[in-house]
């Protein structure tokens, strides 16, 4: 008998699954789906990404909603636009042999009227993100009272992007009488503090050890100098040519720089973050599930609810600000039962970190070295050569040409012949490593780490000159007159005030002189560009975000929250200390005590050059 059979899921839906390939249920499916099918409790599980809770509260769903109805009956919130995408999705193939099932996806970045008139059409499931979700119901464009079931998906990061009073505002136009369905792979107190405020002794389940990560990721750890480390990057992707990887960097701007440096270097890699349009984040992902891309760079936000199988690798290029996310970004990998390795590239500043890593995800991080010149190459030619033995032969066709080919080698030796056919490959990795130096540190390296930037980051500005960014670039059909025309007609400046203009795909670097940079911040106050809101950040140290706190500032984390941030206050119980962030009265984890400013993250605001708070909107 079926498993999913067993667990009293009806067979059309178990049809569905197996054709999916679910063969047996997961650990948190088999503990889940016989509680939540009562439809009796209230529920909490505590589970990492990639265990298969989609279909532990998204089967029970089809059990337990009329489908003969057409009004909203179930309720799910997650924190970004590709996890709603995903979710509705897998409920419509979980459905495939269900009639009259309507799964709505409701997230920003999307046409609204479209989302409205699948509402109005009828539906019993709407996945939602957030704040589209208050849209909505702000327009009384839906009606909740007659929902069953609420499910709060990726809830610790849902309360990470300061979702709190959005989520209190959408559930207080529920029934009270629903049941509320609780799916986080961390517990901290916000999260705590929702099951007590809308729960009734509900029934927790814990998939793993709390706040810990998937048994299956290998987590590694490289100590570099700040100034090696985009060239250790490399040869570590190098020496796995088979990598399929994710790489995690704090910032759009650094997220960018690295892929097109990347892309310059012959890697098939591209970026992911917030200034991408939905058309263009699609045709990234659409390209990365295809596998025509090895590495996908993106920001944390941006990488929320990203499901693709069979990633190899997360590489934290920067480690992530909050503690928490490092679970979060190595449950990309190691989905399914299947195992990966989780790699962290740091300085000697942030040895303390790896130890507080250790504690929270209750595993050790092995520190690794990184590879010789000769080790890269070594591993290069070996893959060569497995390629050829394992490669499929048609013999049928090859024999029409085989004498061609034949007589065209007959010149050459047999030991010639490989050396040719190897060298085709190879010649560049012999090229680019020969006389490669050693990029390992002994860890009480006294060497400057201040100001180091890597073989690639941005240049600061010429003197005189700020060097500024802004999130428009060529691909919004930009020339560079055509920008130097933008920035002083909005900033009211003389086009001699500025310096050198660097265009991107995607952003722009522009030098201005020192005395006209407050002007060019004043200037683009609320300014909007095809519906998008322009944002300018001085290009500073650390690849995004100001060269210091006093000059420019640095973004504060994005998501899809408002400007304003409602977050309330926020605490979590990770972290040598508590800080507050300026974004409201919020705290969050970090690694180390002492209060300090929000890092930056992947969108919100920045302060200007007075210190005011200034707000933008992100598409998370």
């Amino acid at each position: 008998m079926n498993p999913f059979l067993e667990l009293g899921i009806r067979e059309e839906v178990v049809k569905a699954v197996t054709e999916i390939g679910f063969e047996k249920p997961s650990e948190i499916q088999e503990k889940a789906i016989p509680v939540l099918l009562t439809g009796d409790d209230d529920f909490v599980g505590l589970a990492q990404t990639g265990t298969g809770k989609t279909a532990a509260f998204g089967l029970p769903l089809l059990e337990l909603l009329d489908f003969s109805q057409k009004h909203p009956q179930a309720l799910v919130l997650c924190p970004t636009r590709e996890l709603c995408l995903q979710i509705a999705k897998d409920i419509e193939r979980f459905a495939k042999y269900i009639d009259n099932v309507h799964v709505v996806a409701v997230y920003g970045g999307a046409n609204i009227s479209d989302q409205l008139r699948q509402i109005r059409r009828g539906v019993q499931i709407v996945v939602a993100t957030p704040g589209r979700m208050l849209d909505i119901i702000g327009r009384n464009a839906i009606d909740f009272s007659n929902v069953k079931y609420v499910v709060l998906d990726e809830a610790d990061e849902m309360l990470n992007m300061g979702f709190q009073e959005d989520i209190n505002n959408i559930l207080s136009e529920t029934p009270d009488i629903k049941k509320t369905w609780l799916f986080s792979a961390t517990m901290p107190k916000e999260v705590r503090r929702i099951a007590q405020k809308y729960m009734t002794d509900p029934v927790e389940l814990t998939v793993g050890t709390k706040n810990t990560g998937n048994a299956n990721i290998e987590h590694n750890y490289y100590l570099v100098r700040a100034r090696d480390k985009y060239a250790a990057f490399k040869r570590i992707v190098d020496s796995n040519p088979e990598i399929f990887g994710i790489v995690f960097c704090r910032t759009k701007i650094e997220t960018q720089e690295i892929a097109e440096s990347l892309i310059k270097d012959g890697y098939n890699a591209d970026a992911l973050h917030g200034d991408l349009s939905q058309q263009q984040r699609d045709k990234v992902m659409k390209r990365y599930r295809d596998r025509s891309l090895q590495l996908l760079i993106a920001t944390d936000v941006a990488a929320r609810g990203i499901d693709v199988n069979d990633v190899t690798h997360v590489i934290n290029f920067s480690l992530p600000d909050e503690i928490e996310n490092y679970t979060h970004r190595s449950g990309r990998t190691a989905r399914a039962g299947k195992t990966g390795v989780s790699i962290s590239l740091i300085n000697i500043k942030e040895q303390s970190k790896i130890r507080q890593l250790e504690k929270v995800i209750g595993k050790p991080f092995e520190r690794k070295q990184v590879p010789q010149g000769e080790e890269v190459v070594e591993k290069q030619l070996m893959t060569i050569i497995n390629k050829v033995q394992n490669v499929e032969v048609n013999e049928e066709q090859m024999n029409n040409f085989l004498p061609a080919i034949m007589k065209g080698f007959e010149s050459l030796s047999k030991e010639e012949i490989v050396k040719r056919f190897a060298s085709l490959e190879f010649n560049r990795f012999l090229d680019y490593y020969k006389g490669a130096t050693d990029l390992n540190i002994d860890g009480k390296d006294t060497g400057r780490e201040r100001g180091e930037r890597g073989e690639r980051g941005p240049r600061q500005g010429s003197k005189g000159y700020t060097r500024l960014f802004m999130n428009l670039g060529s691909v919004d059909e930009f020339s560079r007159g055509d920008m130097l025309g933008f920035i002083c007609n909005n900033s009211k400046i003389s086009g001699k005030s500025i310096g050198k203009i660097d265009m991107k795909g995607v952003f722009t670097f522009f030098e201005v002189q020192d005395e006209e940079v407050n002007k060019v911040f004043e200037g683009f106050k609320g300014v909007d560009f095809n519906g998008r809101q322009v944002r300018i950040e001085v290009s500073g140290e650390g690849g995004g975000g100001g060269r210091s706190s006093e000059r420019g500032g640095r973004p504060s984390r994005g998501g899809e929250r408002r400007s304003g941030e409602r977050s309330g206050e926020r605490r979590s119980s990770f972290g040598g200390g508590e800080r507050r962030e300026r974004s409201g009265d919020r705290r969050s984890s970090s690694y180390g005590g002492g209060e300090r400013r929000e890092r930056s993250g992947d969108g919100g605001g920045f302060r200007d050059f007075s210190g005011k708070r200034r707000e933008t909107k992100s598409k998370y």
